[in-house]
């Protein structure tokens, strides 16, 4: 005798389920209090209700399924029902940023996280306009970036650093593409040329001075490339230059 199938059943969790980060390590039918801001999104701007479906990701163990136990005003019960994805592999590939003004510099952290870097640093230049980064906010944007776009890892994101202290304590074994106004080898055949661990050097709106970009190219693990004919926007240069690593080296192959 054939199973019957039931076309009209709706899938479970169904995909217009929200999705959140939370703090904690997520278990198998062990209830997760939600506070604060997430759980007023969840039951005033969501409306979930008991039975309601919920994706919850912890950054350790992956996103799950879960089912709304209770709903109030403040607070909201979940409870892990079907552990759907293991933590992704994410490639071990870094955005050093030089910051920006704050609306160009939240697209970096936004882009950077949906294109699936490891760390994002972001680092004081001479020229930068900027000298502080809302840590907080930032926080906010980069994970609401990785709800947004399905993530299962979040981006680690490092306090700011001056370029000097920066280029002082680098790891010699992670290569630095460094991205050079004045000029490098194209970035996917350098891309394509060095393996391992990585990452990308961009900078802020008036570009890096001669005396940065001689320190930059005296390490000895720093690539200088070149991203196209054309100026590029500090936010530009580090959305792309993500971008071209991804498609080459990265796992987007």
């Amino acid at each position: 005798m054939t199973a019957q199938h039931h076309p009209m059943t709706p899938a479970w969790p169904p995909k217009s389920a929200p999705r959140l980060f939370v703090h904690v390590p997520l278990t198998d039918g062990v209830p997760v209090l939600i506070e604060g801001p997430q759980a007023h999104y969840l039951a005033r701007v969501m409306r979930v209700g008991a039975g309601d479906a919920v994706i919850l990701c912890d950054d350790l163990t992956g996103e799950w399924a879960c089912r709304v136990r209770e709903a109030g005003k403040r607070e909201v019960v979940v409870v892990p029902e079907v552990h759907s994805r293991p933590r992704e592999a994410v490639p071990d590939f870094w955005l050093v940023a030089a910051l920006l003004k704050k609306d160009r510099f939240d697209a970096v952290l936004e882009k950077a996280t949906e294109l699936g870097v490891a760390k994002i640093q972001p680092v004081i230049t001479r020229r930068c306009v900027a000298d502080k980064l809302n840590g907080e906010r930032a926080r906010t944007i980069v994970v609401e970036a990785a709800e947004q776009c399905a993530r299962t890892a979040l981006p680690e994101l490092e306090l700011v650093v001056k370029l000097d202290l920066l280029l002082r304590d680098w790891n010699p074994h992670r290569t630095l593409f460094f991205a050079d106004e004045n000029g490098g080898e194209p970035a996917a055949a350098a891309f394509a040329a060095h393996s391992g661990p990585a990452a990308l050097l961009t900078g802020p709106e008036g570009g890096f001075d001669d005396t940065e970009r001689a320190a930059i190219r005296a390490l000895p693990c720093a690539v200088p490339i070149s991203l196209g004919p054309r100026i590029l926007r500090g936010e530009t240069a580090a959305i792309s230059g993500v971008g071209v690593w991804m498609a080459v080296a990265g796992d987007w192959k």
